[in-house]
């Protein structure tokens, strides 16, 4: 896998991308949008305006993946706080969360969904046997940007790549390694995102 992100001149970003590749990035999108899910929608034929203000979860997610996707917004877990500076954190966090999460994870969800409905469009009729060339609008390459670095981070979190580690040594698992897979992704991803800054950078 070798894609990587070239800018354009209205300040978009493009990229060649083959069977395999398209194959593998649409799959990792998909299944991104399923683990963010909808989150706690209020019931069809609910009132919309009251859809404005209902409030989402107090806690964060249990899942390891969706607590990197959706941190708390105050004290860090390697923060040092008193008891009764933890205990004001929480409750700070926690209605932080109330009124963002929801709102957060539908961006989110949507930004994984627009990229599965991108490459839907470049393999419309078939997958093509030549590498073809996925053009992104300044903000449609923003909504990638935001959806590849979710990708990394929630794959990251699986492999339990830490921020004080780059992951380096599991470049080095065998390839019976059950993981390997997933690591390549993860690193191939890495790549397309930092590709993709440096092409939308003025």
């Amino acid at each position: 896998m070798s894609g990587h992100f070239e800018p354009l001149p209205d300040g978009g970003a493009s990229v060649a991308l083959d069977e395999v590749e398209i194959s593998i990035l649409r799959s990792l999108a998909v299944q991104l949008a399923e683990l963010i899910g909808p989150g706690d929608q209020p019931a069809q034929g609910g009132d919309p305006l009251a859809a404005l203000f209902a409030e989402g979860p107090s806690k964060p997610p249990a899942d390891p993946a969706l607590a990197r996707l959706f941190p708390d917004a105050y004290a860090g877990p390697d923060q040092e706080l008193g008891p009764e500076e933890e205990k004001e954190a929480r409750a700070a966090s926690a209605e932080f969360r109330r009124y963002t999460e929801n709102d957060l994870r539908a961006r989110k969800r949507e930004e994984a969904l627009a990229m599965v409905r991108d490459l839907d469009a470049l393999t419309a009729g078939s997958l093509p046997k030549d590498p073809a060339v996925l053009e992104l609008a300044p903000q449609k390459a923003r909504q990638w940007l935001t959806a590849l670095n979710d990708l990394r981070l929630a794959i990251g979190t699986r492999l339990e790549v830490t921020d004080e580690d780059d992951g380096g040594e599991l470049l080095r698992l065998a390839d019976t390694d059950p993981r390997k897979p997933m690591v390549m992704a993860y690193f191939w991803l890495g790549g397309l995102q930092e590709t993709l800054v440096e092409a939308l950078m003025p």
